[in-house]
Protein backbone atom coordinates (compact mmCIF):
# COMPACT_ATOMS: atom_id res chain seq x y z
CA UNK A 1 0.00 0.00 0.00
CA UNK A 2 2.59 2.77 1.26
CA UNK A 3 4.71 2.05 -2.13
CA UNK A 4 1.94 2.17 -4.49
CA UNK A 5 1.04 5.30 -3.37
CA UNK A 6 4.28 6.79 -3.32
CA UNK A 7 4.40 5.73 -6.92
CA UNK A 8 1.94 6.91 -8.28
CA UNK A 9 2.02 10.51 -6.32
CA UNK A 10 5.35 10.46 -8.19
CA UNK A 11 3.62 10.00 -11.78
CA UNK A 12 1.29 12.16 -11.22
CA UNK A 13 3.71 15.08 -12.76
CA UNK A 14 3.53 13.91 -16.19
CA UNK A 15 7.68 15.11 -16.78
CA UNK A 16 8.24 11.89 -14.65
CA UNK A 17 9.12 8.44 -16.09
CA UNK A 18 7.57 5.57 -14.50
CA UNK A 19 8.98 3.61 -11.13
CA UNK A 20 10.56 0.08 -12.48
CA UNK A 21 12.58 -2.07 -9.12
CA UNK A 22 12.38 -4.45 -7.05
CA UNK A 23 11.26 -4.06 -3.41
CA UNK A 24 12.98 -7.10 -1.36
CA UNK A 25 11.24 -8.00 1.81
CA UNK A 26 13.62 -9.58 4.74
CA UNK A 27 12.32 -10.87 8.28
CA UNK A 28 12.84 -7.28 9.69
CA UNK A 29 14.34 -5.21 6.86
CA UNK A 30 13.39 -4.33 3.16
CA UNK A 31 15.87 -3.44 0.38
CA UNK A 32 14.55 -0.98 -2.37
CA UNK A 33 15.67 -1.22 -5.98
CA UNK A 34 14.47 2.07 -7.79
CA UNK A 35 14.46 2.90 -11.31
CA UNK A 36 13.40 6.07 -12.34
CA UNK A 37 14.50 9.45 -13.18
CA UNK A 38 17.03 11.67 -10.92
CA UNK A 39 13.77 13.79 -9.93
CA UNK A 40 11.72 10.64 -8.75
CA UNK A 41 14.36 9.07 -7.06
CA UNK A 42 14.77 12.16 -5.33
CA UNK A 43 11.23 12.76 -4.41
CA UNK A 44 11.47 9.09 -2.98
CA UNK A 45 13.91 9.92 -1.11
CA UNK A 46 12.41 13.24 0.23
CA UNK A 47 8.96 10.58 1.44
CA UNK A 48 11.49 8.16 3.32
CA UNK A 49 13.28 11.21 5.14
CA UNK A 50 10.05 12.53 6.18
CA UNK A 51 8.71 9.39 7.17
CA UNK A 52 11.56 9.03 9.06
CA UNK A 53 11.40 11.55 10.96
CA UNK A 54 8.22 10.30 11.94
CA UNK A 55 9.99 8.24 15.11
CA UNK A 56 9.37 5.40 16.05
CA UNK A 57 5.73 4.93 14.90
CA UNK A 58 6.62 5.77 11.28
CA UNK A 59 6.23 2.72 9.07
CA UNK A 60 10.09 2.20 8.02
CA UNK A 61 12.42 2.62 10.68
CA UNK A 62 16.85 2.97 10.14
CA UNK A 63 16.61 3.90 6.84
CA UNK A 64 19.89 3.67 5.38
CA UNK A 65 20.47 5.13 1.40
CA UNK A 66 23.46 2.88 -0.24
CA UNK A 67 23.83 3.96 -3.70
CA UNK A 68 22.47 6.22 -5.98
CA UNK A 69 23.56 5.93 -9.89
CA UNK A 70 22.29 8.37 -12.62
CA UNK A 71 22.07 7.94 -16.13
CA UNK A 72 21.88 4.22 -16.45
CA UNK A 73 21.63 3.47 -19.82
CA UNK A 74 18.87 0.44 -19.56
CA UNK A 75 16.78 -0.77 -16.83
CA UNK A 76 17.41 -3.90 -14.93
CA UNK A 77 13.59 -5.06 -14.14
CA UNK A 78 10.92 -3.78 -16.87
CA UNK A 79 8.13 -3.53 -14.01
CA UNK A 80 8.01 -2.58 -10.37
CA UNK A 81 8.39 -6.48 -8.49
CA UNK A 82 7.78 -7.53 -4.64
CA UNK A 83 9.77 -10.68 -3.67
CA UNK A 84 9.62 -12.19 -0.32
CA UNK A 85 13.22 -13.94 1.46
CA UNK A 86 11.31 -16.49 3.47
CA UNK A 87 14.25 -16.76 5.92
CA UNK A 88 17.57 -14.65 6.70
CA UNK A 89 20.72 -16.75 4.45
CA UNK A 90 23.82 -16.67 6.72
CA UNK A 91 27.71 -16.21 5.29
CA UNK A 92 30.54 -17.57 7.14
CA UNK A 93 31.55 -15.36 10.45
CA UNK A 94 33.76 -12.51 10.38
CA UNK A 95 33.60 -12.37 6.15
CA UNK A 96 32.26 -8.43 5.99
CA UNK A 97 34.58 -7.62 8.71
CA UNK A 98 37.67 -7.63 6.50
CA UNK A 99 36.39 -5.77 3.46
CA UNK A 100 35.36 -2.29 3.09
CA UNK A 101 32.11 -1.08 2.95
CA UNK A 102 32.03 -0.06 -0.76
CA UNK A 103 33.33 -3.69 -1.22
CA UNK A 104 30.34 -5.12 0.40
CA UNK A 105 27.77 -2.86 -1.31
CA UNK A 106 29.26 -3.72 -4.30
CA UNK A 107 28.79 -7.68 -3.54
CA UNK A 108 25.23 -6.72 -2.76
CA UNK A 109 24.72 -5.05 -6.16
CA UNK A 110 25.82 -8.30 -7.90
CA UNK A 111 23.79 -10.21 -5.76
CA UNK A 112 20.98 -8.10 -6.64
CA UNK A 113 21.71 -7.76 -10.78
CA UNK A 114 21.84 -11.48 -10.67
CA UNK A 115 18.62 -12.11 -8.13
CA UNK A 116 16.64 -9.32 -11.21
CA UNK A 117 17.93 -11.47 -13.82
CA UNK A 118 16.91 -14.56 -12.09
CA UNK A 119 13.22 -13.26 -11.46
CA UNK A 120 12.69 -12.45 -14.84
CA UNK A 121 13.98 -15.18 -16.14
CA UNK A 122 11.17 -17.15 -13.63
CA UNK A 123 8.83 -14.87 -14.66
CA UNK A 124 9.20 -15.63 -18.44
CA UNK A 125 9.08 -19.62 -17.60
CA UNK A 126 6.09 -19.27 -15.55
CA UNK A 127 2.79 -17.21 -15.17
CA UNK A 128 2.36 -18.21 -11.22
CA UNK A 129 5.49 -15.92 -9.11
CA UNK A 130 4.03 -16.63 -5.80
CA UNK A 131 7.47 -18.75 -5.00
CA UNK A 132 9.43 -16.77 -2.67
CA UNK A 133 12.88 -15.76 -3.58
CA UNK A 134 14.38 -18.16 -1.01
CA UNK A 135 13.01 -20.80 -2.62
CA UNK A 136 13.60 -19.54 -6.36
CA UNK A 137 17.35 -18.41 -5.63
CA UNK A 138 18.81 -19.18 -2.01
CA UNK A 139 22.02 -18.28 -2.92
CA UNK A 140 21.44 -14.92 -4.57
CA UNK A 141 19.83 -13.81 -1.23
CA UNK A 142 21.91 -11.08 1.17
CA UNK A 143 22.88 -12.31 4.06
CA UNK A 144 21.80 -11.34 7.48
CA UNK A 145 25.02 -10.57 8.40
CA UNK A 146 25.69 -8.18 5.33
CA UNK A 147 22.52 -6.10 6.19
CA UNK A 148 23.59 -5.86 9.85
CA UNK A 149 26.72 -4.75 8.57
CA UNK A 150 25.36 -1.87 6.13
CA UNK A 151 23.08 -0.98 8.71
CA UNK A 152 26.05 0.17 10.90
CA UNK A 153 28.47 1.89 8.41
CA UNK A 154 28.69 4.97 8.60
CA UNK A 155 29.08 5.80 4.85
CA UNK A 156 25.52 3.97 4.52
CA UNK A 157 23.35 7.57 5.15
CA UNK A 158 20.10 8.28 6.31
CA UNK A 159 17.89 9.80 3.66
CA UNK A 160 18.16 12.91 5.58
CA UNK A 161 21.19 12.94 5.51
CA UNK A 162 21.71 11.99 1.85
CA UNK A 163 19.59 14.95 0.95
CA UNK A 164 21.83 17.42 3.21
CA UNK A 165 24.91 16.05 1.44
CA UNK A 166 23.11 15.89 -2.44
CA UNK A 167 21.41 19.64 -1.93
CA UNK A 168 24.05 21.24 -0.43
CA UNK A 169 26.89 22.82 -2.70
CA UNK A 170 30.17 21.77 -3.80
CA UNK A 171 32.18 23.59 -1.90
CA UNK A 172 36.07 23.19 -4.18
CA UNK A 173 39.15 24.30 -1.82
CA UNK A 174 40.91 26.96 -3.84
CA UNK A 175 44.49 27.21 -4.12
CA UNK A 176 46.38 30.29 -2.70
Amino acid sequence: GYHRGLFEDALEDHSREQVSGLLLFYSGCIFHVVESCSSTIHLIIQDLASLQNQGHSALLQEIKVLVVAHNIPTRLFPDWYVAIATSPVTCPQGSTQSQSTAEVVAECLTLLLKLAACIQSSEDDSEDMNESVHTLAPELLIPAETINYLYNAEECASPEDFLRIYLSPSQPALDS
